[in-house]
């Protein structure tokens, strides 16, 4: 179950339009569909930092964005609250090189600042099965921060095994495995400007 608190989008009913150009970025790789366009990103983008602002007026956030996937989103996110902010990095793994959960989360870079009293807001890609947000969400709550919200730009529609609790959503997607604007395949595709579907290799 997914508890979405404020806006999120429904993009699960996209239509299946091949990128106008074509784009294959790799022989053998095909980018599909486009999920989510350039433009739609920055329009909520946009609104989710507008919101954000209004939110945590008087107590200025720190960003904890989780790498690789979510440093163009973190960027342009952090760029969109117009309040004074901090910004720490963490990577966790819980896919390798596959392109589904394997449900054991590794922390791979932790935090270089204390959370003891501040008002932390986790800047996450996407929420697939929820587990390795779930574990994130217990592992910070630990350090006593006096607040943790998370702001996911996509969620999986119908995809979660555990309650995660959400602030900011940005789009509901379909159940697609999605590349561009972060996320990757094998570390590819991250520079993509919107968000795709993933078609693997090309029979």
């Amino acid at each position: 179950m997914v508890l979405a608190l404020r806006y999120s989008r429904d993009v699960t009913n996209r239509g299946t339009d091949r990128p106008t150009d074509g784009t294959r970025l790799e022989d053998g790789d095909e980018v599909g569909r486009v999920i989510v366009s350039e433009a739609d990103l920055q329009a909520r983008i946009a609104e989710l930092g507008a919101a954000i602002t209004a939110d945590y007026a008087g107590r200025p956030p720190l960003l904890v964005g989780v790498l690789k996937g979510a440093f163009m989103f973190m960027s342009d996110l952090s760029r969109a609250i117009a309040l004074p902010s901090e910004v720490d990095f963490m990577a966790v793994s819980s896919y390798g090189s596959a392109t589904r959960t394997s449900g054991v989360v590794r922390i791979v870079k932790d935090l270089d600042v204390d959370l003891v009293d501040r008002h932390v807001l986790v800047v996450e890609d996407i929420v697939d099965s929820g587990l390795t947000l779930n574990y994130l969400q217990r592992y910070l709550l630990a350090r006593e921060p006096a607040s943790l919200e998370v702001c996911a730009l996509l969620v999986k529609e119908g995809q979660q095994r555990t309650a995660v609790d959400l602030r900011y959503v940005g789009f509901t997607i379909p159940a697609d495995f999605v590349i561009g604007y972060g996320l990757d395949v094998a570390e590819r595709y991250r520079n993509l400007s919107a968000i795709h579907a993933y078609e693997g290799p090309k029979a």
